[in-house]
């Protein structure tokens, strides 16, 4: 079970800022920017490539679910939405989850 799935069960506590029954929003532990929130599915997907048809509605809802956390962090100079996929793109924890990465300027490229 990966650390977001215990999240999502409650056995690890999370400052979570958002929940409904298709995600979940909560501040980084690490942060990599005064603002950095993941959003992550409930559902147990493990990376973009694991994505299936079915699980559009999932992966859009985060999305929106990560457009409109920023506007309550009061992101409103922009912000940055990033998914790391596989162990080439630097994804560390094996669930889907969107960086939501705010709070200061950005740059580019990002690493």
């Amino acid at each position: 079970m990966s650390i977001f799935a215990k999240i999502i069960a409650r056995e690890i506590p999370a400052d979570i800022l958002y929940e409904d029954d298709l995600c979940l929003a909560f501040r980084d532990i690490a942060p990599k920017a005064p603002t950095h929130v993941l959003v992550i599915p409930k559902k147990p997907i493990v990376s973009l490539a694991d994505l299936t048809p079915e699980d559009e509605m999932i992966v859009g809802r985060c999305v929106i679910v990560a457009s409109q956390v920023a506007k309550d962090q009061n992101l409103d100079n922009g912000y940055r939405l990033v998914v790391n996929c596989g162990n080439d793109g630097g994804q560390e924890v094996p669930h889907l989850h969107f960086h939501l990465l705010g709070g200061r300027q950005m740059t580019w490229p990002p690493g």
